[in-house]
């Protein structure tokens, strides 16, 4: 098994990295780090929950100059999707910058631009922010890129989904020349390739087999479920795991669910775009902390989410096609982990959520009817449901 250190990674981060527990690298670290920290500009084909924050982030901390040396703005960009993204990857390269004595700043929408501008002026080494508030930061002045020696583009295949790729190019465009770029997407076609082409030195292109999550990656459940007894057989389900993260199809539904579950005496919150980002920010970190059982989370919502070890997903709404069961589902197959993925069905849902089963290739799966009372609900991985 190689460790980090046979990937040429400074001692000081290989014990940094020890002492949170990460003492192997995954498959896209261990493709992508040694041609980083080489100097060589990289593409990386990785889904999110690969480990791609420590292949891009690793190789930028060790890139750093001493921070006496840095004057005018960071030597390390990162450029995320969404703010909850940008918080994420700040929280994982928080402790390696500080072993090499820099800091991290998060910069985003939705929070006071005068505090980001204070952590910036105070000196940091790292800037990790979503392309719209590091444009404004640039046009009022309050940001340098002339010192940057490595950019890395984060998740670029959801960039380009959510119309962010103009910004993208105009961040990239102000970078001088000279520094190195790693990007990491999904996807490497498309406008994602035209980024790569515009953007990147002769870079090298590293893919994991197999990155995308399939349906032998999880449990499947189909439960049938009555009306009135739904919140309870949520309920029931996330009281018996541990990190649940569930789906609504509306805004609405996610804070009604929410509602219900704390009545039921489940914690849970809702996360979705017409909440305030201080209320998103809070209810993920005390999900991350285990100071509550679930999130209810809207499929937008969820795209900036970057949440290890959920042992359960529960689609508390059949979704609308099979591409956003997997991408739904997926967030409980992460970096090699297998988990549970719930459909609640009521009886008018039956033949819709039977042609997903078909497109999914899951159409041997029986829909089982379940109340809340019942047993099967505190293992629903160890339960089989073909021998019912």
């Amino acid at each position: 098994m190689t460790t980090f250190a046979e990937l040429g990674i400074d001692e000081d981060l290989v014990e940094c990295l020890a002492s949170q527990g990460i003492e192997s690298p995954f498959p896209i670290q261990e493709l992508t780090i040694p041609d980083a920290v080489s100097g060589r500009d990289v593409c990386g084909k990785a889904k999110t929950g690969s480990g791609k924050t420590l292949a891009f982030g690793v190789p930028m901390v060790m890139a750093l100059p001493e921070p006496d040396d840095i004057h005018k703005g960071p030597a390390g960009l990162v450029l995320c999707p969404t703010r909850e993204l940008a918080l994420q990857v700040a929280e994982v390269l928080e402790p390696l910058a500080k072993v090499k004595g820099h800091t991290i700043t998060a910069v985003y929408g939705g929070e006071k631009i005068e505090k980001q501008i204070k952590s910036i002026d105070d000196g940091t080494g790292i800037i990790v922010a979503t392309p719209g508030r590091l444009i404004d930061l640039l046009q009022r002045g309050d940001v340098k890129l002339d010192e940057v020696k490595m950019v890395a583009v984060d998740e670029a295949d959801r960039m380009a989904d959510m119309g962010f790729l103009p910004q993208v190019e105009w961040v990239l465009r102000h970078v001088p020349g000279g520094h190195q770029t790693l990007l990491f997407s999904a996807t490497l076609d498309g406008s994602v390739g035209a980024l790569i082409d515009r953007y990147q030195t002769d870079p090298v292109t590293k893919e994991v087999v197999s990155e995308t999550v399939t349906v032998d990656q999880m449990h499947h459940r189909f439960i049938k479920i009555h009306e009135r007894d739904k919140a309870k057989v949520v309920a029931a389900i996330v009281e018996n795991g541990n990190r649940t993260l569930i789906f609504s199809n509306t805004k609405r539904a996610a804070d009604r669910l929410a509602d219900d579950l704390d009545d039921l005496g489940v914690k849970a919150s809702p996360i979705h775009g017409d909440l305030p980002q201080r209320a998103r920010e809070k209810a993920l970190q005390r999900f991350t902390d285990g100071k509550i059982q679930a999130l209810v989370a809207s499929d937008v919502a969820a795209r900036g989410l970057d949440i290890d070890l959920i042992d359960t997903v529960i689609h508390w709404d059949p979704p609308p096609d099979h591409k956003t069961y997997l991408h739904r589902s997926g967030r409980t197959a992460r970096a090699g982990t297998t988990g549970v993925a719930v459909t609640l069905i009521k009886w008018d849902e039956e033949m819709s959520v039977k042609l997903l089963q078909r497109r999914l290739g899951l159409d041997e799966h029986p829909m089982v009817e379940m109340f809340s009372n019942d047993e099967r609900l505190k293992d629903l991985a160890g339960w089989d449901p073909f021998a019912s």
